[in-house]
Order: structure tokens, then sequence, then C-alpha cells
């Protein structure tokens, strides 16, 4: 390869003897590169940085190039960046071959596979004191649209360089794969469960009606077939499974990985992600779109007399399936006296969704009272909830409390937080809802009270009973119907909710959320959950200004910090786990080569043909 390489760069007319031509292109004409290119920079930088972290004082730099092999980004060593500057290594500069000679960013696109070009294997003597390892990075049609690069001084080079290059390059397109398609069935996939989420699977997209859109470098191989000839193909003819029952596995309370065969008999184990931008498929068949599709709640009619209300169970359902089952359970429930127990971890909306079921409940015209049980002192939990006559304790003001219990007589009461409940009041409750009868602190008489009850706790209940924290008998009482509100990262519905809550929060003001800030928020995981997302849009809105689209630089500057580091730490952690597998990559090659070989009777040309490789290829797998 890289005597052909000579060979080319002879005959473009260069000279071994030639000097590095140090002028790099404007900056504003590399600011606009670097934006014909965003998508391949904003998916490479956090990779990058991973990558520099494993080579740092090694005198090395990592460098990202468009599909030309012109540099639009570095990170490096001092040292080793005065010596790259030397030889224009540095961004706005072309390293294609035809202008820089043999190495390994020229060289990679020309040959399109990763390149290593060692010391003297440059064409060009002034580069002789480098070493490089390069791996392009192909789009999701295979088209070479940039490389990753490392390189250093010859003295410093590793064996080991190559594979984290490329490993990197594959993560790479793994995640400009991943954003690639929107309205999408995305398949991960592979013969061992364990290799799932890891470089080693396979990715493949799909329509919503499951025609083949495309499939990574590593989705290929295991399905076995180019990507032209992929393209006549469906999900039903590559998995012998309707797209239909997809959706049905995807329903279930606790969907685990699918079994399924591929059309060369080989079997592999499925994960499916079903993203979208609008909220319903296209192109599904109407049934199955009726059915998979989030069902929006109607606005109300103008002649309705009672108000539009943003609290509401249908005003909820933005599209998730778990949120929806949830919907479903409570919808049977609402109005029949059974007291409904909402659990979930902080910041999930438990406080939203009691106020939209006591909404939508005959009780809707009257009182809504909320308690959140962690929040007052254990010293006046008692009178709050209960209530106290005049002179009851020091303190206490004239003419008495009626207590929240009371207040909530014909209405609903919305205990938050009911793990916090000190036990002394937990009996009290308890005989309150046995006996539907209040008595105020001081008092001897008791007061009937009718009340819907709705608890919500992000404790393990069911724990703090085994630890006698919690009373197994009140607990018994409270959970008529116990539901689960999933965490903001479970859900499929973020780009619905978002919009959501940015007519509520911009009131009226046009204002939509940016395609790389989205990406970012399809990324973090949200602790904070639906609190953190709203009082980040707050923030963002009031930022704006006069602008309507919320940008990066509209995000403060904590989140921003968590989304770098988790992007880092991704990264670093699929690189050394990878790194601790290749050891097996090659067992996982031969058992895909053995598997077809099997289904194609030991012909090792029918086996080359439909893998998409050489019959040398087959020969050499197997002989590791």
């Amino acid at each position: 390869m890289l005597d052909e390489s000579h060979q080319r760069c002879a005959a473009y007319g260069l000279s071994t003897t030639e000097k590095p031509d140090f002028d790099p292109i404007a900056r504003n004409d590399l600011s606009l590169i670097v934006e014909q290119n965003r998508v391949l920079y904003t998916h490479a930088l956090p990779v990058m940085e991973t990558l520099y972290d494993q080579i740092i004082n090694t005198h090395n730099m990592v460098v990202l190039t468009d599909a030309n092999g012109l540099i639009v980004h570095a990170l490096g060593d001092d040292d080793f960046l005065e010596k790259a500057n030397r030889v224009a290594l540095q961004p706005g500069v072309s390293w294609s071959e035809e202008g820089k000679g043999t190495n390994a960013i020229g060289t990679a696109i020309v040959e399109k596979k990763p390149t290593l070009v060692h010391a003297n294997q440059h064409y060009l003597r002034a580069n002789h004191f480098l070493t490089c390892s390069a791996a392009p990075i192909f789009n999701h049609q295979g088209d070479v649209i940039g490389v990753l690069d490392v390189t250093g001084d010859k003295s410093s080079y590793h064996q080991h360089t190559m594979a984290l290059v490329r490993m990197s390059a594959q993560m790479i397109e793994n995640h400009l794969f991943s954003a690639a398609f929107d309205d999408a069935i995305t398949l991960h996939f592979h013969s061992r469960p364990e290799f799932i989420g890891t470089l080693m699977e396979g990715i493949a997209s799909f329509s919503p009606s499951g025609r083949f859109l495309s499939a990574s470098r590593s989705g290929l191989f295991q399905l076995g077939l180019p990507l032209s000839a992929l393209k006549t193909h469906t999900f039903s003819s590559l998995f012998g499974l309707p797209v239909s029952a997809l959706f049905d596995h995807y329903r279930t309370a606790c969907p685990g990985l699918l079994n399924l065969c591929l059309h060369n008999g080989v079997r592999v184990f499925v994960r499916a992600e079903m993203r979208r931008t609008n909220l319903t498929f296209h192109a599904m068949p109407e049934a199955l779109a009726r059915d998979a599709a989030p069902r929006v709640a109607p606005q109300p009619a103008a002649s309705e007399t009672q108000p539009r209300r943003m609290s509401s169970l249908r005003y909820l359902n933005t599209g998730d399936a778990q949120v929806e089952r949830l919907i479903e359970k409570l919808s049977k429930v609402i109005g029949r006296d059974i007291p409904i127990l909402v659990t979930g971890e902080t910041g999930t909306g438990k406080d939203l969704l009691a106020q939209a079921i006591h909404n939508d409940s005959p009780r809707a015209k009257g009182p809504f009272v909320a308690v959140n049980c962690a929040s007052i002192p254990e010293t006046l939990i008692e009178s709050e909830l209960f209530g106290y006559e005049d002179g009851a304790f020091t303190g206490a003001r004239k003419k008495g409390s009626i207590g929240k219990i009371l207040q909530a007589n014909g209405g609903t009461l919305f205990l938050d937080e009911i793990g916090d409940m000190p036990m002394s009041l937990q009996v009290r409750l308890l005989r309150v809802l046995q006996d539907r009868m209040v008595t105020p602190l001081g008092s001897t008489k008791s007061i009937p009270v009718n009340v819907a009850l709705i608890c919500a706790t992000n404790r393990n209940l069911r724990e703090m009973i085994a630890l006698n924290t919690f009373r197994e008998d009140l607990y018994y009482r409270l959970n008529g119907l116990v539901v689960k509100l999933p965490p903001l990262r479970e859900r499929s519905d973020l780009d619905a909710v978002i919009e959501k809550l940015l007519a509520t929060e911009a009131e009226g003001r046009p204002c939509r959320v940016s395609d790389e800030v989205m990406r970012m928020f399809r990324q973090h995981k949200w602790p904070g959950n639906f609190r953190q997302l709203t009082n980040l849009l707050r923030t963002a809105i009031v930022m704006l200004g006069d602008d309507a689209e919320i940008l990066p630089e509209h995000l403060p500057d904590d989140f921003l910090d968590d989304i770098s580091h988790a992007q880092r730490q991704n990264a670093s952690d699929t690189i050394e786990r990878i790194v601790s597998d290749m050891s097996r990559l090659e067992d996982v090659e031969a058992s895909v080569i053995r598997k077809s070989l099997e289904a194609h009777g030991g012909n090792v040309s029918a086996t080359a043909r439909a893998l998409g490789v050489s019959r040398n290829t087959i020969y050499r797998k197997m002989q590791h």
C-alpha cells in the first residue's frame, strides 16, 4: 500500500525534498469549513478528548480532518505541538496525499482504510521524524467524511496506538449513525448479548414501516450483505419477524432483549430504539400507527365552560408508553374511593400527576390540599395535619386551626413524601383513614371527613417496613393502586415534553430548541428529572433576549460541564472496555464465519460472497 502511495506521489510531481507548505487557509474560511462539518465536529470532539487523555505526555497529538484532509481541530502536548508546527501540522492546513505526499491522513483517505506511516515511510523527508496512525471516518452512506489521526515523534511509536485510533473512529461513526435517523427504528444487535452496547455491536436503522435504511460497518459484517444489497430488504426479510411484533414486544412492562434469527441462519440478540422527531411514525400501516403513535391531548372546544387545565391526565400523556399505561390504570380508579400511591425519583412530577388526578375526578370542584411531609418540622406536622383547638399548645393561634385534612374535606388530600412521616403520626393517619374522623389537638370531639387520598414517595416503603420505620398496616391502606412515574432519562417522549414545557414557560412567545441543544438533552441523564428540565428551560428563555432558538450559549455552565464530562466518561469507559475485549474480537468474527459456513454447506466461495469479503479473508480468519 505504501509503495503504491509513493508511486502516486511521484505521479503528482512531488519531490521528496520539498519544504512544508506554511500557508493555512484564512481563519474565516476555516470557521466556515468547521461549520460545514458541524455534525462530525460535535460528535468527534469528546472522543478526541478521551483519546488524548489516553496518550497525554507521550509527545503526540490528536488530529481531526474533513473529507479532503484539511485539519479542523487538534489536541496535543505543548512540546510536540511546537515540532508539529515546523511541518505545518496544524488547523487550517491540508494533509492530502497530493499535497503532503505519503502520510497517514492523506493515504487513509485515498485507500479508505486505517493507515500507519512511520518515520521514513513518509514521502517527504521533512516528515521523517513523525509516526502517524490514522483511520477514516465513514457516514451511514459509506462515504469518507473525515479522518481521525494520532501523530507523534517517531521515538514515541507504540503498537497499541493504531488500535485506539481505530476504535475511537468507530465510536465516532456509531455516534454519527445513531444521530443520522430521527424518524426510525434503530436496532443494536450481536450474537453475544454482552457485546450489545459495545463497539462490536451491529447497528441498523429501518423506517417505521420496516424498510431498511442503513447499517454501521459492524452491522454490515454481521448481516453478511453489502449495503447495496441490503437496500432491497426489510426488517421482516432480515429478521424473520413483522415490524408490528417489535412494537408489541416494547409495549410489555419490562421488555428484554429479543433473540432473532438472521437470514443467514445466525441468531442474534437485539435491542431496539424507536426514535422520532414528530409525534407519529410516518409511512406506517394505519392500524399500527394508531396503536404505536402517542395520543396527544385534544384541545377543549370553545363552547366548554370549564377552562383548559394545564394539569390534566390527557395533558400529561405526551407519547411515552409507560406513562400511557399508567394513565390508563389511573383512569379506571378515579372517583372510586381507591387510595393511590405514586412512586418515583425526585422531580419526576408526582405532585403534577396528583393535581391532574384531582382535576379529572368528580371532586375537581372541591379543594386540592397538598402536604409535603418532608418539609414540615416533625414538631409541627401533627398540628398541620389534624388541626388544633384554641390554647392547645403554647403559641397556638386564637380560634385554633382546622388542619390540612379537614381543609381537604370534599376534595383531595395529597401527602407528598409520605415515607418521611414520623411513626407516631402514621398511627393517627391510619385511624383517620379507617374511621373517616379527625380529632384536632386539644379537642375531644371527632369531626367526620370525606377525602380522596393520594400519596407519593421516592423511598422504598417495603424496605422501610422491613427496617420498622414505616407501618405495614398503613402501607396496605395506602396502596389501593400503586403507580410508578419513570425518570425522564427512561422516557421516549422528551421532544414532546420539551414542546409542552416551552409552550407553558414561554407564555406564547415563539421559541424552539436548536438541534445541537436537543442532542445534548437526549444525552443527559437528568438526575433532577422534570424539575431540572423545567428550571433549565425557564432560565434559557430568559437568556434568549430577542432570539427565538435556544442555543448552547443560553444554557447554564454547570449543565454544559455535565454534558462534557459525561461524553468524556462514556467514551473513556467504552475504549477501556473494548481494549480489554480486543482479544475476543477474532473469536467473534470466527464464530460468525463458522455459522455462515455451516449455513452454506462449507462452501468457502458462497460464504465469502454472503459476507462481502474475500476467500483469503475467510481462510485467514479461520486459521486463528
